[in-house]
């Protein structure tokens, strides 16, 4: 696996306990995030390196979560029907900042529009949808911390899943080793090493 990991209690003491954050796993020029698919999905992509094939739908909104635990809370740690095989995804960052100055909140704020109708036309022009969600601890126990996921459909997620897709990272050997030491949040829990965000500005 090509991402790096640390303890989960060590990295555990340098995040924030609350606010809207985003936690990534990232460098200078790219970016990690997660999405958990049917194995056909991800044979398909772990083969080709892109996503596609016959199983994956480029017609619905594809969400994707940079925070890895938060797709493990999504996908019961890699054992929900539908999402047992958990990927990796690297993109270019440039890329994934795009998406954050594109991305329309899936609830109305006042903040970015001057009304509910502003809003909701946007949303339906919109292919990027951003929606901050409670964050979870290893075990499924809700923090005060919220994470972000990002809806794309359309020609941005045609993107993400070819041009713009540098690796597909095949999580599921480590996925299972760590769901052993989740559900008491051990001491021996392993994560990516994820810190806070902040994306450039264009």
């Amino acid at each position: 696996m090509t991402i790096d990991t640390e303890p989960y209690c060590q990295q555990l003491r340098q995040w924030p306990a609350a606010g809207q954050h985003i936690l990534a796993s990232y460098d200078d020029h790219s970016i990690v995030v997660y999405q958990a698919y049917r194995a056909s999905i991800a044979r398909h992509a772990l083969e080709h390196g892109f996503l596609g094939g016959p199983d994956f739908s480029f017609s619905r909104m594809s969400w994707i979560k940079p925070n890895f635990l938060w797709m493990m809370y999504r996908s019961a740690w890699g054992t929900q029907p539908g999402q047992e095989y958990v990927l990796g995804l690297r993109i270019r960052r440039a890329f994934f900042d795009g998406l954050l100055r594109a991305a329309v909140p899936s609830s109305f704020t006042s903040a970015g529009f001057a009304t509910v109708q502003d809003w909701q036309a946007a949303v339906q022009t919109s292919e990027v949808r951003l929606q901050w969600d409670p964050d979870h601890a290893p075990s499924g126990a809700k923090c005060e911390r919220r994470a972000v996921q990002l809806g794309l459909r359309g020609q941005t997620l045609s993107a993400l899943a070819t041009e713009q897709l540098l690796e597909v990272i095949d999580m599921n050997p480590f996925v299972a080793e760590q769901r052993l030491h989740a559900r008491d949040d051990s001491l021996a829990l392993l994560t990516p090493r994820e810190r806070v965000y902040e994306p450039v500005e264009a």
